[in-house]
């Protein structure tokens, strides 16, 4: 291996280092309370050296968000394999609810943070691929659905999974009175009657 590519690979382990502490600590600690002297103190680095690879803490979280929808994008593939239009519609949603689920605070990082979007001029590639899978996944069943453009289907589907999971992650279906488990009950019953509702 030449000098060069013991560089890159130096480079890449380091970005993997900042970004998995990152991660954690922004889960752990909460966001405002991290700083990128906090992250260089627990790698053992100065902040100097994670300055080399990222310009501010929102372009650190905007990476951290990254990694986090590679890691929705692979709970998709995992989830939703069905070769029936519908039937891998009703698992791509139900997918995404989980994941909202079983990790509310990397959820939080995604979608309900605001920080991460201000490293973001016009695209948004963090979420093109899960995007992607969405619009792919609903085109071929458009026909069975009350739909008559994909772009609103996916966006309609989307924000039903979204809202929910934000609820449940806020905390606020406790207006309802109901424990943990009767809310996730009730989320995945009302994504099923949503489901039954879009079909013609």
């Amino acid at each position: 291996m030449g000098i060069s590519d013991r560089k890159e690979r130096e480079k890449q382990e380091m970005r993997k280092l900042i970004i998995g502490t990152a991660m954690d600590m922004f889960i752990h600690d909460g966001y405002e309370k991290t700083s990128i002297r906090n992250i260089a103190e627990k790698i053992e680095y100065s902040p100097a050296t994670i300055y080399l690879y990222y310009k501010d803490k929102d372009e650190l979280l905007y990476e951290v968000q990254g990694e986090a929808f590679a890691e929705l994008y692979k709970a998709f593939e995992k989830e939703a394999t069905s070769t029936d239009p519908m039937e891998k519609l009703e698992q791509l949603l139900h997918s995404y609810v989980k994941f909202g689920f079983e990790h509310p605070d990397l959820y939080d990082l995604m979608f309900i943070l605001r920080s991460p979007m201000k490293a973001v001029s016009e695209d948004w590639p963090n979420c093109d691929e899960s995007f992607e899978f969405l619009l792919k996944t609903i085109t071929p069943c458009m026909h069975q659905l009350r739909f008559s453009d994909p772009g609103v289907a996916s966006l309609s589907i989307w924000a039903l999974g979204h809202g929910l999971i934000s609820l449940f992650i806020r905390q606020r279906i406790k207006v309802m009175h109901l424990n943990d488990e009767e809310q996730r009950a009730l989320i995945t019953s009302t994504v099923n009657e949503h489901l039954r509702l879009i079909k013609k």
